[in-house]
């Protein structure tokens, strides 16, 4: 089974993860902060990843900590659940277009901490969400998964948009990448044979 279950606390968030990455897009998340639950749902849903997420965080602050918090918890189920990554795809990508918005998204699950970040988010907020965030959720996930993630926007005006196309973007090119290739189960996809 690849899974995996993670618990971390810190003075500033309180957070239990749950991930199957074999599942049907099964959620059920509660971060306390509504746009970052509804982009984990997308998350969820549009990789088949099933996701469960409890976040207690000091929200009376801002959504900064409890943001990557998650983001790191999420990278470091990732990490546990690919074990020696073996049969994996390795790298997968995706072009996903919302509305007006187009971003083109890639992922290598490399064993290397890298995020190109190239989206141009016109509006600082969407809600009471500060859209900066969004980099630092996807740096704090590479950085714990241990991989190279690109998001880059080629079309767009729209913030909501935007962030929606990354964030189910790159939940499809991270299950094109976490798929097992038929007949080669056993396999490491790289020479090093190890990531």
């Amino acid at each position: 089974m690849r899974n995996a279950t993670i618990q971390r606390t810190t003075t500033e968030t309180d957070i239990s993860l749950s991930l199957e990455l074999d599942g049907t897009g099964r959620y059920d998340i509660q971060t306390g902060c509504g746009f970052l639950d509804h982009m984990l749902q997308l998350f969820a849903r549009h990789g088949r990843f099933d996701l469960t997420i409890r976040c207690k965080g000091d929200t009376w602050v801002d959504y900064h900590h409890t943001v990557e918090d998650v983001g790191i918890c999420l990278g470091q189920a990732f990490r546990q659940a690919l074990g020696e990554m073996r049969g994996i795809a390795r790298y997968g990508n995706f072009l996903l277009p919302m509305d007006e918005s187009l971003v083109l998204c890639a992922v290598d699950l490399s064993g290397r901490a890298a995020l190109g970040w190239g989206m141009e988010l016109p509006a600082a907020k969407v809600g009471d969400f500060d859209t900066e965030l969004c980099k630092e959720f996807w740096l704090a996930f590479v950085r714990s998964c241990l991989c190279s993630l690109h998001a880059k926007q080629l079309a767009g005006e729209n913030t909501h948009h935007l962030i929606e196309a990354a964030f189910k973007g790159l939940a499809r090119a991270l299950a094109q990448a976490v798929a097992i290739q038929p007949g080669q189960e056993e396999e490491i996809p790289s020479t090093k044979g190890l990531l």
